[in-house]
């Protein structure tokens, strides 16, 4: 054994320890940590070590030469994205995620699987999602590709074929429908073999990213019976906007479609009463995507899929080596998602979810919907910005009162960034630029919101000043 790696072995305890206390001084710190550190450097270039330098080493290295470098993105301010922080049961399982090693894929050597599959359930339950099987995945990436090839599997079913066995080319033309789908349903369907160019943007309703009901019906319509992939948003990035999901359900009864639900975020409406409502027909889904280090707040990567299909799922993703078994009965994991090799991401959510239940993640969603709504009104009140959507649920979707160009809009966000105070992703909506913020994080408390809206004011303040 290389003799510096040896010396680790013999010190591990000691070693942890003080990787602990490293870690400790990072969170107790994230309130006075900048909330985001842009970076120009690209961090390649440099010759990897010959020799090491052993874990106290490499710790102490990296704390003098990247630590300063790394965003608080796990703290209360930042707004970018849809980014949870990681509650402090769920770094726990993360930290023993690490230490476990498992490649959670087979029941034939842990009882990894057994956890995951409790764990799937228990979050079936959350979102109402009793009768769908699922698995983890790495993000809503994949969690929307996972739908959509079980979709593009179950039109082939239709027609008499396997497409996972004859390819996507014996489909012929593949129709998707959808209202406003975010990015990773466009990239799903490259990596698919379907094309961007199948999906049909269906109008949405005046002044609303939720799908027009009526001109979904007619392009449905149109098709004269050719089944479809209709893709369905419980909560859109900018405005976090839901469809009618009721109602597209319905439409099955008169038209064949696989109906997948985008619900990265916006299914955790269904934790709060007085918003389950947004989520009413999730459960007809056919498929559904709900990202966990989003609203969940477990550490990156994790994801979850749902499905009503799983027997179409594994003719997908089965492997067939004679070493990993056959995906009879209930099947693997290996059999069931893309990757072989799969961390045990569900112990970050099983240990978030057994240390603080449905209570406490409840009370996480409605604390961050309360001050989304609390600042989209102060914003309103300054009379500098105006709001472009109502405040739906989580996010604050933005702009400026007064000349709300793109150059200005930048350099409102840049302002923003540079104070530490807090960190905005810009957009456009409706063809106006606009900046988001999207709360998603256990930590924001109401002195967080007071430091986050004074920040915002502040550059706009010294925007306006700048232009006089």
């Amino acid at each position: 054994m290389d003799p510096i790696l040896a010396d680790d072995l013999a010190d591990l305890p000691a070693l942890l320890d003080e990787t602990r206390h490293a870690a400790a001084q990072v969170l107790t710190g994230l309130n006075d940590r900048p909330v985001a550190r842009p970076s120009t450097a690209n961090g390649a270039g440099s010759a990897a070590p010959e020799v090491g330098v052993g874990l106290r080493g490499a710790l102490r290295e990296f704390q003098q030469r990247w630590e300063s470098r790394l965003s608080g993105s796990a703290g209360p301010r930042y707004l970018g994205f849809v980014t949870g922080g990681t509650t402090p049961a769920s770094i726990a399982g993360d930290w023993l995620t690490s230490v476990f090693d498992q490649n959670s894929f087979t029941t034939v050597d842990s009882g990894a699987s057994a956890l995951e599959r409790e764990t799937v359930g228990w979050l079936g339950q959350l979102f109402g999602l009793t009768e769908h099987t699922g698995a983890f995945v790495s993000g809503a990436t994949m969690s929307n590709f996972v739908g959509l090839a079980t979709a593009r599997e179950w039109l082939g079913e239709r027609m008499g074929i396997s497409v996972a066995q004859a390819g996507v080319g014996a489909l012929g033309p593949i129709h998707v429908l959808s209202g406003a789908p975010h990015a990773s349903i466009y990239k799903g369907l490259a990596m698919l073999g379907i094309g961007r160019d199948q999906l049909q943007l269906i109008p949405t309703q005046s002044g609303r990213e939720a799908i027009d009901i009526e001109r979904l019906t007619a392009a449905l319509d149109a098709l004269d019976g050719h089944a479809s992939i209709v893709v369905a948003n419980a909560g859109t990035v900018n405005t976090v906007d839901f469809d009618d999901l009721r109602a597209i359900a319905e439409l099955k009864q008169r038209y064949p479609f696989w109906l997948h639900v985008d619900g990265a975020f916006g299914a955790y409406a269904a934790l709060a009463p007085e918003y389950a409502h947004l989520v009413d027909g999730l459960t007809a889904a056919d498929s559904v995507c709900v990202d966990l280090h989003k609203w969940l707040n477990v550490p990156y990567d994790a994801a979850i899929q749902f499905t009503r299909r799983r027997d179409l799922q594994v003719q997908v993703f089965q492997n067939t080596a004679a070493y990993l078994g056959t995906p009879t009965g209930t099947p693997d994991f290996v059999h069931l998602v893309p990757e072989s090799s799969r961390r045990l991401r569900a112990l970050t959510a099983w240990f978030t979810l057994t240390a603080y239940g449905r209570a406490g993640h409840r009370d996480i969603v409605q604390r961050n919907i309360a001050a989304a709504r609390q600042l989209g009104e102060r914003l309103t009140t300054s009379g500098l910005l105006q709001l472009l959507a109502p405040v739906r649920l989580n996010v604050v979707c933005f702009t400026l009162t007064d000349r709300p160009t793109t150059e200005r809009v930048q350099a409102l966000t840049q302002a923003i960034t540079e104070s530490g105070e807090t960190f905005l992703t810009p957009t456009i909506y409706n063809g106006i630029p606009a900046l988001r913020a999207a709360f998603s994080n256990w930590r924001t408390t109401d002195a967080d919101l007071d430091r986050i809206y004074d920040a915002i004011i502040t550059a706009c303040t010294s925007l306006d000043k700048a232009d006089d």
